[in-house]
Protein backbone atom coordinates (compact mmCIF):
# COMPACT_ATOMS: atom_id res chain seq x y z
CA UNK A 1 0.00 0.00 0.00
CA UNK A 2 1.35 3.34 -0.73
CA UNK A 3 1.40 5.87 1.43
CA UNK A 4 -1.73 7.90 -0.02
CA UNK A 5 -3.82 4.67 -0.33
CA UNK A 6 -2.37 4.41 3.21
CA UNK A 7 -3.76 8.36 3.83
CA UNK A 8 -7.10 7.71 2.08
CA UNK A 9 -7.73 4.86 3.94
CA UNK A 10 -7.26 6.70 7.32
CA UNK A 11 -9.39 9.64 6.36
CA UNK A 12 -12.03 6.97 5.25
CA UNK A 13 -11.81 5.72 8.75
CA UNK A 14 -12.18 8.55 10.64
CA UNK A 15 -15.06 9.51 8.66
CA UNK A 16 -16.82 6.18 8.68
CA UNK A 17 -15.64 6.37 13.05
CA UNK A 18 -16.27 10.34 13.66
CA UNK A 19 -18.58 9.57 16.26
CA UNK A 20 -16.56 7.28 18.30
CA UNK A 21 -12.88 9.34 17.27
CA UNK A 22 -15.02 12.30 19.14
CA UNK A 23 -15.38 10.42 21.96
CA UNK A 24 -12.19 9.07 22.31
CA UNK A 25 -10.68 12.11 21.93
CA UNK A 26 -13.14 14.10 24.65
CA UNK A 27 -11.75 10.98 27.29
CA UNK A 28 -8.33 11.82 26.73
CA UNK A 29 -9.52 15.72 27.92
CA UNK A 30 -9.80 13.38 31.95
CA UNK A 31 -6.84 11.17 33.72
CA UNK A 32 -6.69 7.34 32.49
CA UNK A 33 -9.01 4.76 35.36
CA UNK A 34 -7.30 2.41 36.21
CA UNK A 35 -9.12 -1.19 35.40
CA UNK A 36 -9.38 -4.18 36.43
CA UNK A 37 -9.13 -6.11 33.28
CA UNK A 38 -10.73 -9.68 34.65
CA UNK A 39 -9.18 -12.41 32.19
CA UNK A 40 -7.62 -11.10 29.72
CA UNK A 41 -5.88 -14.55 28.20
CA UNK A 42 -6.30 -14.01 24.32
CA UNK A 43 -4.72 -12.06 21.80
CA UNK A 44 -7.73 -9.71 21.22
CA UNK A 45 -9.08 -9.00 24.99
CA UNK A 46 -5.02 -8.54 25.40
CA UNK A 47 -4.10 -5.91 22.70
CA UNK A 48 -7.23 -3.98 23.50
CA UNK A 49 -6.09 -3.29 26.90
CA UNK A 50 -3.06 -2.09 26.07
CA UNK A 51 -4.42 -0.03 23.01
CA UNK A 52 -6.69 1.67 25.36
CA UNK A 53 -3.54 2.52 28.01
CA UNK A 54 -1.39 3.75 24.88
CA UNK A 55 -4.18 5.93 24.42
CA UNK A 56 -4.07 6.85 27.74
CA UNK A 57 -7.60 5.83 28.31
CA UNK A 58 -6.87 3.77 31.02
CA UNK A 59 -4.15 2.45 33.49
CA UNK A 60 -4.80 -1.60 33.22
CA UNK A 61 -4.38 -3.82 35.79
CA UNK A 62 -3.99 -7.57 33.82
CA UNK A 63 -5.98 -10.02 36.51
CA UNK A 64 -5.62 -13.85 35.30
CA UNK A 65 -3.41 -16.47 34.87
CA UNK A 66 -0.19 -15.23 35.20
CA UNK A 67 2.07 -17.35 32.90
CA UNK A 68 -0.98 -17.77 30.54
CA UNK A 69 -1.35 -14.04 30.06
CA UNK A 70 2.50 -13.73 29.14
CA UNK A 71 2.22 -16.41 26.59
CA UNK A 72 -0.03 -14.35 24.85
CA UNK A 73 1.60 -11.17 25.08
CA UNK A 74 4.82 -13.64 23.66
CA UNK A 75 3.38 -15.05 20.89
CA UNK A 76 1.77 -12.26 19.67
CA UNK A 77 4.29 -9.24 20.67
CA UNK A 78 2.79 -7.52 22.64
CA UNK A 79 4.33 -5.52 25.32
CA UNK A 80 3.10 -5.65 28.31
CA UNK A 81 6.10 -5.21 30.80
CA UNK A 82 4.85 -1.51 32.47
CA UNK A 83 1.61 -3.27 33.15
CA UNK A 84 0.82 -4.82 36.85
CA UNK A 85 -0.22 -8.24 36.48
CA UNK A 86 -2.49 -9.71 39.48
CA UNK A 87 -2.27 -14.08 39.11
CA UNK A 88 -5.20 -15.61 39.17
CA UNK A 89 -6.02 -19.45 38.85
CA UNK A 90 -8.85 -19.58 36.66
CA UNK A 91 -11.39 -17.49 35.08
CA UNK A 92 -13.69 -17.22 37.88
CA UNK A 93 -10.80 -16.36 39.86
CA UNK A 94 -9.90 -13.93 37.78
CA UNK A 95 -13.63 -12.15 38.13
CA UNK A 96 -13.61 -12.31 41.98
CA UNK A 97 -9.76 -10.58 42.03
CA UNK A 98 -10.90 -8.07 39.38
CA UNK A 99 -13.82 -7.67 41.69
CA UNK A 100 -11.89 -7.08 44.89
CA UNK A 101 -9.34 -4.46 43.43
CA UNK A 102 -12.55 -2.28 42.58
CA UNK A 103 -13.50 -3.28 46.53
CA UNK A 104 -10.08 -2.13 47.16
CA UNK A 105 -9.77 1.11 45.78
CA UNK A 106 -7.14 -0.26 43.58
CA UNK A 107 -9.55 0.01 40.49
CA UNK A 108 -11.91 2.69 38.65
CA UNK A 109 -13.64 0.28 36.77
CA UNK A 110 -13.54 -3.44 35.41
CA UNK A 111 -13.29 -4.80 31.62
CA UNK A 112 -13.99 -7.88 30.30
CA UNK A 113 -11.27 -9.95 28.77
CA UNK A 114 -11.76 -13.59 27.99
CA UNK A 115 -13.80 -15.00 29.84
CA UNK A 116 -17.60 -15.48 29.83
CA UNK A 117 -19.66 -12.56 30.12
CA UNK A 118 -22.05 -14.58 32.91
CA UNK A 119 -18.27 -15.22 35.06
CA UNK A 120 -17.65 -11.49 35.16
CA UNK A 121 -21.01 -10.77 35.93
CA UNK A 122 -21.63 -13.45 38.57
CA UNK A 123 -19.16 -11.64 40.18
CA UNK A 124 -20.15 -8.29 40.20
CA UNK A 125 -23.44 -9.00 41.59
CA UNK A 126 -22.66 -11.23 44.25
CA UNK A 127 -24.41 -9.65 47.69
CA UNK A 128 -21.50 -10.03 50.22
CA UNK A 129 -18.23 -9.78 47.81
CA UNK A 130 -20.45 -8.21 44.54
CA UNK A 131 -20.27 -4.54 43.43
CA UNK A 132 -23.90 -3.82 44.08
CA UNK A 133 -25.64 -0.45 44.83
CA UNK A 134 -29.04 0.35 45.11
CA UNK A 135 -29.87 0.92 40.86
CA UNK A 136 -30.29 -2.21 39.10
CA UNK A 137 -27.46 -2.85 36.96
CA UNK A 138 -28.12 -2.86 33.13
CA UNK A 139 -26.07 -2.39 29.76
CA UNK A 140 -26.02 0.12 27.35
CA UNK A 141 -24.89 0.05 24.08
CA UNK A 142 -23.86 3.62 22.80
CA UNK A 143 -23.99 3.27 18.68
CA UNK A 144 -22.31 4.96 16.16
CA UNK A 145 -24.58 4.64 12.89
CA UNK A 146 -23.35 6.19 9.70
CA UNK A 147 -25.29 9.04 8.11
CA UNK A 148 -27.37 9.68 11.83
CA UNK A 149 -26.46 13.07 13.59
CA UNK A 150 -25.53 11.87 17.01
CA UNK A 151 -24.68 8.76 18.91
CA UNK A 152 -27.88 6.68 19.81
CA UNK A 153 -28.07 4.93 23.50
CA UNK A 154 -29.84 1.79 22.85
CA UNK A 155 -30.72 -0.04 26.57
CA UNK A 156 -31.27 -2.80 27.74
CA UNK A 157 -29.96 -5.40 25.06
CA UNK A 158 -27.47 -7.39 27.21
CA UNK A 159 -28.32 -7.91 31.17
CA UNK A 160 -32.11 -7.49 31.87
CA UNK A 161 -33.98 -10.26 29.72
CA UNK A 162 -37.90 -9.16 30.46
CA UNK A 163 -37.81 -5.91 32.72
CA UNK A 164 -40.78 -4.83 34.71
CA UNK A 165 -41.53 -1.81 35.06
CA UNK A 166 -39.60 -1.28 37.93
CA UNK A 167 -37.13 -1.95 36.55
CA UNK A 168 -37.06 0.07 33.66
CA UNK A 169 -37.33 3.29 35.72
CA UNK A 170 -33.67 2.11 36.79
CA UNK A 171 -32.55 1.21 33.19
CA UNK A 172 -33.82 4.68 32.00
CA UNK A 173 -32.44 6.79 34.92
CA UNK A 174 -29.20 4.70 34.21
CA UNK A 175 -28.87 5.37 30.14
CA UNK A 176 -29.67 9.26 30.88
CA UNK A 177 -27.46 9.03 33.49
CA UNK A 178 -24.55 8.32 31.20
CA UNK A 179 -25.92 10.43 28.35
CA UNK A 180 -25.31 12.89 30.19
CA UNK A 181 -21.58 11.78 31.10
CA UNK A 182 -20.77 11.66 27.42
CA UNK A 183 -21.70 15.16 27.17
CA UNK A 184 -25.27 15.23 25.96
CA UNK A 185 -26.84 18.66 26.49
CA UNK A 186 -29.93 18.09 26.33
CA UNK A 187 -30.98 13.90 26.79
CA UNK A 188 -34.39 12.89 24.77
CA UNK A 189 -35.59 9.36 25.67
CA UNK A 190 -37.55 7.65 23.40
CA UNK A 191 -39.41 4.63 25.20
CA UNK A 192 -40.16 2.30 22.17
CA UNK A 193 -42.88 0.03 21.00
CA UNK A 194 -44.33 -1.67 18.12
CA UNK A 195 -47.22 1.65 17.97
CA UNK A 196 -47.03 5.24 19.21
CA UNK A 197 -50.66 4.64 20.70
CA UNK A 198 -51.23 2.91 24.48
CA UNK A 199 -52.62 -0.49 23.80
CA UNK A 200 -54.07 -2.07 27.10
CA UNK A 201 -53.20 -6.04 24.66
CA UNK A 202 -49.67 -4.31 24.05
CA UNK A 203 -47.88 -3.98 27.96
CA UNK A 204 -44.89 -2.20 26.21
CA UNK A 205 -47.57 0.56 25.20
CA UNK A 206 -48.80 0.83 29.06
CA UNK A 207 -45.11 0.44 30.50
CA UNK A 208 -43.59 3.33 28.01
CA UNK A 209 -46.98 5.48 29.41
CA UNK A 210 -46.09 4.87 32.72
CA UNK A 211 -42.60 5.99 32.69
CA UNK A 212 -43.60 9.15 30.82
CA UNK A 213 -46.07 9.71 33.60
CA UNK A 214 -43.06 8.89 36.17
CA UNK A 215 -40.16 11.51 34.87
CA UNK A 216 -43.74 13.98 35.05
CA UNK A 217 -43.53 13.17 38.71
CA UNK A 218 -39.71 13.43 39.20
CA UNK A 219 -39.25 9.91 39.75
CA UNK A 220 -36.87 9.71 37.07
CA UNK A 221 -34.89 13.11 36.20
CA UNK A 222 -32.56 14.43 33.79
CA UNK A 223 -34.23 13.95 30.41
CA UNK A 224 -37.62 14.86 28.40
CA UNK A 225 -39.32 10.98 27.73
CA UNK A 226 -42.06 10.40 25.08
CA UNK A 227 -43.72 6.84 24.54
CA UNK A 228 -44.99 4.83 23.83
CA UNK A 229 -42.87 5.08 20.14
CA UNK A 230 -41.94 2.98 17.32
CA UNK A 231 -38.48 3.07 15.89
CA UNK A 232 -39.03 5.43 12.71
CA UNK A 233 -41.06 8.20 14.49
CA UNK A 234 -38.60 8.13 17.34
CA UNK A 235 -35.32 8.80 15.24
CA UNK A 236 -36.89 10.13 11.95
CA UNK A 237 -38.27 13.92 11.95
CA UNK A 238 -40.11 12.86 8.45
CA UNK A 239 -41.66 9.64 10.32
CA UNK A 240 -42.79 11.87 13.29
CA UNK A 241 -44.33 14.93 11.25
CA UNK A 242 -46.29 12.42 9.24
CA UNK A 243 -47.67 10.65 11.72
CA UNK A 244 -48.24 14.43 13.70
CA UNK A 245 -46.33 13.25 16.19
CA UNK A 246 -45.00 16.15 18.10
CA UNK A 247 -43.03 17.30 21.27
CA UNK A 248 -39.36 17.30 21.81
CA UNK A 249 -38.58 13.53 21.52
CA UNK A 250 -40.16 12.80 18.13
CA UNK A 251 -37.91 11.98 15.42
CA UNK A 252 -34.90 13.48 17.81
CA UNK A 253 -34.37 10.80 20.33
CA UNK A 254 -30.50 10.30 21.73
CA UNK A 255 -31.39 7.29 24.11
CA UNK A 256 -33.66 4.62 23.24
CA UNK A 257 -35.63 2.30 25.79
CA UNK A 258 -36.28 -1.15 24.19
CA UNK A 259 -39.35 -3.28 25.60
CA UNK A 260 -36.86 -6.38 26.21
CA UNK A 261 -33.42 -7.82 25.83
CA UNK A 262 -34.21 -9.56 22.79
CA UNK A 263 -35.82 -6.49 20.85
CA UNK A 264 -32.65 -4.23 22.08
CA UNK A 265 -30.46 -7.26 21.20
CA UNK A 266 -31.91 -7.46 17.22
CA UNK A 267 -31.84 -3.69 17.07
CA UNK A 268 -28.51 -2.94 18.04
CA UNK A 269 -27.34 -6.31 15.78
CA UNK A 270 -29.23 -5.11 12.94
CA UNK A 271 -27.82 -1.88 12.79
CA UNK A 272 -24.27 -3.20 13.31
CA UNK A 273 -24.55 -5.82 10.48
CA UNK A 274 -26.74 -3.69 8.31
CA UNK A 275 -25.89 -0.03 9.01
CA UNK A 276 -22.03 -0.93 9.27
CA UNK A 277 -22.49 1.02 12.69
CA UNK A 278 -20.08 0.47 15.67
CA UNK A 279 -21.20 -0.34 19.63
CA UNK A 280 -19.45 0.63 22.92
CA UNK A 281 -20.77 -1.29 25.07
CA UNK A 282 -21.34 -0.64 29.09
CA UNK A 283 -22.78 -2.25 32.16
CA UNK A 284 -24.16 0.42 34.50
CA UNK A 285 -25.87 0.11 38.01
CA UNK A 286 -22.67 -1.04 39.81
CA UNK A 287 -20.23 0.93 42.05
CA UNK A 288 -17.86 1.01 38.91
CA UNK A 289 -18.72 1.17 35.75
CA UNK A 290 -18.31 -2.61 33.82
CA UNK A 291 -16.35 -2.02 30.21
CA UNK A 292 -18.26 -4.97 28.13
CA UNK A 293 -16.97 -6.02 24.71
CA UNK A 294 -17.86 -8.46 22.34
CA UNK A 295 -15.00 -10.90 20.33
CA UNK A 296 -16.14 -9.68 16.95
CA UNK A 297 -15.92 -5.44 18.16
CA UNK A 298 -13.70 -3.86 15.77
CA UNK A 299 -10.72 -1.51 17.64
CA UNK A 300 -12.41 1.22 17.48
CA UNK A 301 -15.57 0.03 19.60
CA UNK A 302 -13.48 -1.52 22.12
CA UNK A 303 -11.55 1.48 22.76
CA UNK A 304 -14.87 3.39 22.53
CA UNK A 305 -15.73 1.66 25.22
CA UNK A 306 -13.17 2.06 27.24
CA UNK A 307 -13.32 5.79 26.49
CA UNK A 308 -17.75 5.63 27.74
CA UNK A 309 -15.74 4.13 31.33
CA UNK A 310 -13.25 7.04 31.51
CA UNK A 311 -16.10 10.09 30.77
CA UNK A 312 -18.36 7.82 33.26
CA UNK A 313 -16.06 7.62 36.01
CA UNK A 314 -14.83 11.31 35.18
CA UNK A 315 -18.71 12.35 35.40
CA UNK A 316 -18.89 10.82 38.84
CA UNK A 317 -15.76 12.45 40.37
CA UNK A 318 -17.33 15.57 39.51
CA UNK A 319 -20.46 15.17 41.05
CA UNK A 320 -18.67 14.30 44.24
CA UNK A 321 -17.17 17.18 43.85
CA UNK A 322 -19.47 19.67 43.74
CA UNK A 323 -21.58 17.61 46.58
CA UNK A 324 -18.87 18.34 48.67
CA UNK A 325 -19.01 22.34 47.53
Amino acid sequence: MTVLEAEAKAKVDRQGHEKFHNLVAKAQQHEPVRVAVAHPCDQVSLESAVAAAKLKLIEPILVGPEQRIREVAAKHGIDISQYEIVDAEYSQDSAAKAVELVREGRAGALMKGSLHTDELMGAVVKRDTGLRTSRRISHCFVMDVPGHDQPLIITDAAVNIAPDLKCKVDITQNAIDLAHALGASEVRVAILSAMESVNPDVPSTLEAAALCKMADRGQITGAVLDGPLALDNAISPEAAAIKKIKGPVAGRANVLVVPDLEAGNMLAKSLSFLADADAAGIVLGAKVPVILTSRADEETARLASCAVAQLLVAARKASAAAAIQ
